[in-house]
């Protein structure tokens, strides 16, 4: 064989392929199903970390799939809409591949498109007076003081 013939050395990256995109590298997307019971399917792409907090977060009203509540059993398909609140955040998800087997993370992201809204950034407080240690608590005048600001402002 010649040098001109052989196949380019696997350390040196091809400069005319395509770059990689990051969604299509790993594994390939396990077998899809036509639908699947809510619970599994946010267990299975790990929104939740277990199928029966996933259940518990029906049954409490804290799941969602295109905008109505749903019971653990609910089926859903590709394109529904899920919004799911758990750990103090909302997520809002659009399903492209539906599972019911638990996956790694890199799989699972692929599963959905998240459309949660980014969340906005914390709207700047002053600092919270605070009383040196030892001192006891306020005095009469310092908690009149303290209701008329908490009915002013609504605390």
């Amino acid at each position: 064989m010649h040098d001109a013939e052989q196949p380019p050395s696997g350390s040196e990256p091809d400069p005319e392929a395509p770059p990689a995109d990051p969604a299509s590298t790993g594994q390939p997307l396990p077998p899809g199903l036509e639908s699947t019971r809510v619970d599994r399917w946010l267990w299975a792409v790990r929104l939740l970390k277990t199928r029966a907090e996933a259940a518990q977060a029906c049954r409490g009203g804290h799941v969602r799939v295109n905008n109505r509540r749903v019971k653990p059993a609910a089926a859903v398909r590709v394109g529904d809409t899920v919004r799911v609140r758990a750990h103090g955040k909302t997520r809002i998800v659009e399903i492209t591949h539906v599972i019911d087997k638990r996956v790694g993370a890199p799989i699972a992201v692929r599963c959905y498109i998240d459309n949660t809204p980014a969340t906005p950034p914390a709207r700047e407080q002053g600092s919270v007076p605070r009383r040196a240690p030892g001192t006891g608590g306020p005095s009469k005048r310092e908690r009149r003081q303290l209701e008329r600001f908490r009915r002013k402002f609504g605390y």
